[in-house]
């Protein structure tokens, strides 16, 4: 009966000796019987004769009940998330043709040819193009050209200047050691430049007159001229025009000089001398200490 019940139930037999029970052969032959009876009616129960068909399914039925114990839990889980994960896919591909402009999703549009569909949505997107233009040209009024503000209007040039400025005065116009001192006497470092006062015509430049060392004289041409005299160079040249402002020569101390100084004098006729501070401050132009 042992012997019969291991060739039967291989597995049986080497699971109870090898894991559980370590010592089959206490087991009397009585005992084995009934092991074989109760395998044979609960577990694996036989094909009855005369309906092989039914008995066959009952068998296989039972086993994969046996088999699928305590797994309806997990697979109704896994069924349940796969629903879920679907009903968002078709959520958002039904989003996606809604933003398109094609509507809710259908069975139908899946099916539809793919050209058309294209076709269709480019046109969508022209006609949205074109409205939201119109939209905005309509919302944005034109705007009236505003005047630059950066641009600033151009300082217009003076008709005098100063001939030396950031000068000191040392001398004025008037007597002096007996005689008439017939200008004023500005002071600067030696070098510094000498500017026309206003525009004219140069008449004389270099070492012209006696006492003066070298010197320059620009006529205005409305019968006043300026003298500008004991310069260590002249810049300019007979006949040069020059403009307010244009360097014409640099300040030294030539001639019947005690130290660098422009002795600037103005004539009204050439050698008529005039006040030559009160003539400048006519035109706008000031020199102080006198």
């Amino acid at each position: 009966m042992l012997n019969k019940f291991i060739r039967k139930y291989p597995r049986v037999s080497r699971w109870f000796s090898a894991e559980r029970l370590h010592a089959p052969r206490r087991f009397s032959a009585e005992q084995f019987s009934r092991l074989h009876r109760w395998f044979s009616a609960r577990r694996f129960p036989r094909i009855p004769r005369g309906q092989p068909g039914l008995a066959h399914f009952n068998v296989i039925r039972h086993r994969a009940r046996l088999g699928l114990a305590g797994q309806g839990q997990r697979f109704a889980a896994a069924g349940a998330a796969a629903l879920v994960i679907m009903a968002a896919l078709l959520a958002n591909v039904a989003e996606q043709r809604s933003d398109e402009g094609g509507g809710a999703y259908s069975a139908y549009e899946e099916t539809s040819d793919p050209l058309a569909d294209r076709e269709a949505a480019a046109d969508r997107a022209d006609r949205a193009d074109r409205g939201g233009e119109g939209k905005a040209k309509a919302a944005e009024p034109e705007e009236s050209p505003k005047p630059d503000k950066k641009k600033k209007k151009k300082k217009r040039k003076a008709d005098w200047v100063h001939p030396m400025p950031n000068s000191t005065t040392t001398s004025c116009y008037g007597m002096r050691w007996g005689k008439l001192h017939a200008g004023v006497d500005l002071a600067a470092p030696h070098g510094t430049k000498i500017r026309a006062v206003g525009a004219g015509t140069v008449v004389n430049a270099g070492w012209v007159f006696s006492g003066y060392g070298i010197s320059v004289v620009i006529d205005h041409g409305d019968g006043y001229l300026t003298h500008y005299a004991h310069a260590s160079e002249a810049k300019v040249s007979v006949g040069e025009k020059v403009k307010p402002g244009d360097v014409i020569a640099l300040e030294g101390s030539t001639g019947n000089s005690t130290g660098p100084h422009l002795h600037f004098e103005v004539h009204d006729g050439m050698w008529n001398q005039i006040e030559p501070v009160s003539w400048l401050r006519d035109r706008g132009v000031k020199i102080g200490g006198c």
